[in-house]
């Protein structure tokens, strides 16, 4: 059920996950009767999934004795199953992740320590700051797809048709950011606007991380400050007034619809949008339209906030019965140019040196257009992101939440603050 809370299923796969750890250690092969057989889920549209399953079959094809079976959802409906599956002990034997969750579900021992799979999973071409996004407590639990950056999208023919110019993100600030978003709005036709509500988890982390604070202080408490939420808030409201930003309404629809081609950016009706570097190419597509990736409003200005992060982990099940072939299909994924050369930049930029070395060829111009953003990016990114403790991950759903409490006027932003910072200590349990 959607109303049951991230923070109340991993409760549950806590107890299921120690239980049937107890009785169940992880196996070694079969085969007897015929190929191992793996799971393997991810999240994301029909592109994605395709392309997946061509890397899927051309494992298979090297490896005729390991079937895989693929699954994928949109992100909410994924990471609601994957939570029920989990505490069900029917988890998939390698499972995508991203963001907090691979602390979540590791600190709860749903998550191989790699270690144990080291012949069969070699990192040692994978950037150390992309892999230490999969490793906690002195542990490897996953491994990254790729990197990107949370950045700035924008849509060139809407700010052309306003008459308004494109900003230079290597000094802009958040009023010229707040400025150009009314500028866009006020010269464009109904329903378009100079940029979609931007009020995200990823948001408050990058914002804050300019103020020199951040989400979470590495010993696992809130960092972000009271004023800072306040800020925020105060701004985007302001956003919303003056139709730089859609109406409420028209807000809280778009949470439930995520794809690509279901944004604003992705049906052409905004200017400016905030959103993964990994996801310019799907953007692109949708809209029909040449956007572009900029650095966030304030880097220059401020602290950097703005870092790489991997665009996703996969981890192994702990309870998987064929961990070792497991590790194998997962090393495929992350080391294979072949691999490499299907998923191009789908999951971000590749982490490995040699795929991304032999992919950059076959990039088009979507792809090439990403992999020059992180090259342009990386020098001027801040330190890594602080991985969010456990209970973390309703930090996400809490934003949206008392979002929409300060979109309708239901909440001011300073109370909102507040009840964010109380609701976050309580979830993640300080």
């Amino acid at each position: 059920m959607r109303a049951r809370s991230t923070r109340h299923r991993l409760t549950a796969v806590a107890v299921s996950a120690v239980a049937l750890l107890a009785v169940s250690a992880c196996g070694d092969s079969g085969g007897d009767d015929g190929p191992v057989q793996l799971r393997f889920s991810w999240w994301g549209n029909n592109d994605r999934a395709a392309a997946t399953q061509r890397v899927i079959d051309a494992f298979q094809t090297a490896n005729p004795d390991i079937k895989v079976t693929g699954s994928s959802a949109d992100f909410n409906a994924y990471f609601d199953r994957l939570a029920t599956e989990v505490a069900a002990g029917d988890a998939p034997d390698v499972i995508t992740l991203g963001g907090a969750y691979p602390r979540e579900y590791g600190d709860r021992g749903a998550l191989l320590d790699l270690a144990r799979v080291s012949a069969e999973l070699k990192t040692d071409k994978i950037d150390p700051a992309a892999l230490g996004n999969g490793r906690f407590e002195d542990k490897q639990f996953g491994v990254p797809t790729g990197v990107n950056t949370f950045a700035m999208v924008v849509n060139p023919t809407v700010f052309s048709k306003a008459g308004v110019p494109l900003p230079d993100d290597s000094k802009w600030t958040w009023d010229d950011f707040s400025r150009i978003a009314r500028e866009i709005s006020a010269k464009s036709p109904k329903g378009t606007y100079g940029v979609a509500d931007p009020t995200s988890a990823d948001m408050f982390d990058l914002y804050s991380r300019q103020r020199g604070e951040a989400l979470y202080t590495p010993e696992g408490k809130v960092a972000i400050s009271r004023q800072t939420v306040t800020d925020w808030w105060t701004m985007t409201t302001g956003l919303r007034d003056s139709g730089a930003t859609p109406p409420a309404s028209v807000t809280t629809e778009l949470e439930g619809q995520p794809a690509p081609e279901q944004t604003l950016m992705g049906r052409g009706l905004a200017g400016m949008q905030f959103d993964w570097s990994n996801q310019l190419g799907a953007l692109r597509k949708a809209s029909g339209q040449p956007l572009e990736l900029l650095r966030a409003p304030g880097e220059s200005t401020q602290k950097p906030g703005m870092w790489l992060q991997a665009s996703q982990i996969y981890t192994i099940n702990a309870r998987s019965e064929h961990p070792k072939e497991a590790a194998k299909f997962v090393a495929f994924l992350v080391n294979s140019p072949e691999a490499g050369k299907i998923i191009l930049t789908d999951r971000g930029i590749p982490a490995n040196s040699e795929v991304l070395t032999a992919v950059v060829p076959a990039l088009n111009p979507d792809q090439s257009a990403q992999a020059k953003f992180i090259e342009r990016a990386t020098p001027q990114a801040g330190p890594p992101l602080v991985i969010g403790p456990t209970g973390s991950t309703d930090t996400r759903l809490i934003v949206q939440r008392l979002n929409a409490e300060v979109l309708f006027n239901r909440k001011s932003p300073a109370d909102s603050a507040a009840e964010f910072i109380k609701q976050v200590e309580a979830a993640i349990g300080k």
